[in-house]
């Protein structure tokens, strides 16, 4: 990543950015110029540690917005929101708040990169839970996966359950109501009701229709289960802003994340805030979102159709068309190397184009995979036939 940034010829297809084009300046100026005109000076003072009311209201909102979501009156108050510094804040404080070093937490296989650097940087282990190449949960085998963990002597360690639940980075998976089921029930039949914590990060950039699994707040199977609900006002608005949510079950795990948080910057900044509170409650949020879903549709488009006009597949490689999100999971023969120290990646840098090595998304250390995650969020979608060329000459060279 560091290369991309001084190669100004590279052309990167790894960074999970949002596209430029696409970003808000006219609301955010709207916004600024209505606090503005209203004299409203607080909004440059420091805000509250857990976040502005108003707008932890509207986090509750905007999850219930979503189809399928039934939260219960015991479900939750503003008193039971977190506004942080994008949801990755509010996702170290709750693996911060619910593990020591050497603790473990259950993960998809891939996951979320960062989630990876993350848990390493605490300390934390991770296991993986049952995963077929597409993302999805391997309910089959999962049974099997949680007796021989509940049988060994790593159990009392196992502090967590971390997913990305739609659109997932990086298989643009969503997990199916019948997945998130099954894992509870799986869970539940062992008495092992461990704190879930649900990255919502990319729920709202679906393209033809909005996921169908509600979350894990609304969901009766996972009612026993401690839970937190990660969502962000920023991915699909203006992600330099930098404002996301942690919504929890349990607002005594709430309040402990908060008093984290204030060790750390005591409050996300006020002034982001403000525009966001003000940005959501318009009408342009809603039209703004319709926009949002329709360019980056027409980028997936595109990007799909410069895949196909190379010759990755006659070379062996293969990928599922995203329904939502900015990331494409792309797998090659099992006998090319894909990692940060492969031939390939080399080849890749040296024919300047940049992805995302698939090993860099796995829990164990040291995996050799085939993979890798493509992003079509932030390059020209005119330069996508130049990058996905580039990638193909440089797997050539590796064959």
């Amino acid at each position: 990543m560091a290369r991309a940034l001084v190669q100004k010829d590279l052309l990167s297809i790894a960074a999970g950015f949002t596209d430029n084009e696409c970003l808000p300046m006219d609301l955010v100026s709207d916004a600024v110029q209505g606090l503005a005109a209203e004299g409203r000076t607080d909004i440059l003072q420091y805000g509250s540690n857990q976040g502005r009311p108003g707008l932890r209201d509207e986090a509750l909102r905007c999850l219930s917005d979503h189809p399928g979501e039934s939260l219960s009156e015991a479900l939750p108050d503003r008193d039971s929101v977190l506004i942080s510094n994008g949801s990755q804040q509010s996702l170290y404080l709750a693996m911060q708040s619910l593990c020591e070093p050497g603790d473990i937490v259950l993960v998809q296989a891939p996951t979320y990169f960062v989630f990876v650097e993350l848990a390493r940087g605490l300390g934390i282990e991770m296991r993986s839970l049952p995963t077929r190449d597409d993302g999805s949960l391997d309910l089959t085998a999962l049974p099997q996966a949680l007796d021989a963990l509940k049988a060994s002597e790593e159990f009392h360690r196992v502090k967590a359950v971390y997913f990305v639940s739609y659109f997932a980075n990086p298989t643009a998976h969503s997990l199916s109501v019948l997945e998130k089921v099954g894992l509870a029930d799986e869970l539940s039949k062992r008495s092992w009701y461990l704190p879930i914590v649900e990255d919502a990060a990319y729920r709202d950039l679906w393209f033809e229709q909005p996921p169908e699994a509600a979350s894990v707040l609304s969901m009766n199977v996972f009612e026993a289960f401690p839970r937190l609900y990660l969502g962000t006002f920023t991915k699909p608005f203006a992600t330099g802003l930098r404002v996301g949510y942690g919504i929890f079950s349990d607002p005594e795990w709430c309040q402990r994340c908060a008093r984290l948080k204030s060790h750390q910057d005591f409050g996300t900044a006020n002034f982001n805030q403000s525009i966001i509170e003000r940005v959501v409650l318009t009408e342009g949020w809603q039209r703004f979102q319709v926009e949002m879903r329709a360019h980056y549709t027409r980028k997936k488009d595109a990007f799909i159709e410069a895949l196909e006009e190379t010759r990755l597949k006659d070379l062996g490689f293969e990928w599922k068309e995203p329904q939502g999100g900015l990331l494409l999971w792309a797998r090659g023969p099992k006998s090319v190397d894909t990692g940060i120290e492969s031939r390939l990646f080399e080849a890749a840098l040296d024919h300047k184009v940049l992805y995302v090595p698939g090993a860099v998304c796995m829990p164990e250390p040291d995996a050799q995979v085939s993979t890798m995650r493509l992003s079509f969020g932030a390059l020209d979608a005119d330069l996508f036939p130049e990058a996905l060329k580039r990638l193909e000459q440089a797997v050539i060279t590796c064959l």
